[in-house]
């Protein structure tokens, strides 16, 4: 299955922040207390897909790694965040198109390893983003294509991650860590029979919970999802997005 792999791949998706408006507003104002936390939760939502989206462009690794970090570095130096206009579309394709244009004008690869003397210094995590990147479809995917894709396996993690802390609060998560098998992937890999077996239950049981873990799955990223756009009718359209994304990498998740 496709999805936010390797061994940091779990704290990632609990990091990630889909991108509340609110949020970015909170960033753009640069004295108020929460704005530094604000804009570190931006950074660590995109600083993966974004890193995706360059290597895919042919960088190296190591050459990814410095141009990930110094074009969040200059996106906050040149405040290119108050740009940022919630009626002028969704925020991850404004962020990509401020990557892009970074990239266009980056031409002195030599002073790569000179970045970042006496300038801002974000924490990202590279440590497992070649294992990551490891895991992507093979270069079939377009650059801008993978960074979609990236985010649409992000945001099903968030997702999953949420369904999960409510199970765990209803004192169900090993029943949810059992069924979830049945969210992300139909393919029948795994039977209920089996399942219901292990959890005790009967496999009608087993059944009727994973509808209802469908469902809350379903109206969780409905939420996550109306959260970063401004039009609550633009909600399907950016499902129908998702989904556009996931077929790219043929992952079996699904909804």
């Amino acid at each position: 299955m496709s999805s936010a792999t390797g061994p940091g791949a779990s704290a990632a998706a609990r990091q990630f922040l889909t991108t509340h408006w609110s949020l970015i507003v909170a960033a753009r104002d640069r004295k108020a207390p929460q704005a530094r936390e604000a804009l570190a939760e931006l950074c660590r939502a995109y600083w993966y897909p974004l890193y995706a989206y360059v290597r895919r462009h042919g960088h190296s690794p190591d050459e990814a790694q410095d141009l990930t970090q110094e074009f969040f570095a200059r996106f906050l130096e040149k405040d290119l965040l108050g740009l940022a206009d919630r009626a002028k579309g969704r925020f991850r394709a404004f962020l990509l198109a401020a990557c892009k244009h970074f990239l266009a004008n980056e031409r002195d690869r030599a002073n790569a390893q000179k970045r970042g003397g006496g300038r801002l210094v974000l924490p990202l995590d590279f440590a497992d983003a070649e294992h990551r990147y490891g895991q992507e479809p093979a270069d079939t995917l377009t650059p801008d294509v993978l960074f979609e894709r990236r985010w649409a396996l992000t945001l099903l993690d968030q997702v999953l991650t949420r369904l999960r802390d409510e199970s765990v609060s209803a004192d169900k998560g090993e029943q949810f860590d059992r069924l979830k098998v049945f969210l992300t992937d139909r393919k029948g890999t795994v039977s209920y029979h089996k399942v219901a077996d292990e959890l005790g239950i009967s496999e009608g049981a087993a059944k009727v919970a994973v509808h209802r873990l469908r469902k809350r799955y379903r109206e969780l990223l409905q939420q996550e999802i109306a959260r970063t756009v401004d039009d609550p009718g633009q909600v399907e359209q950016e499902i129908q997005n998702l989904f556009q994304a996931l077929a790219a990498g043929n992952p079996r998740r699904t909804l």
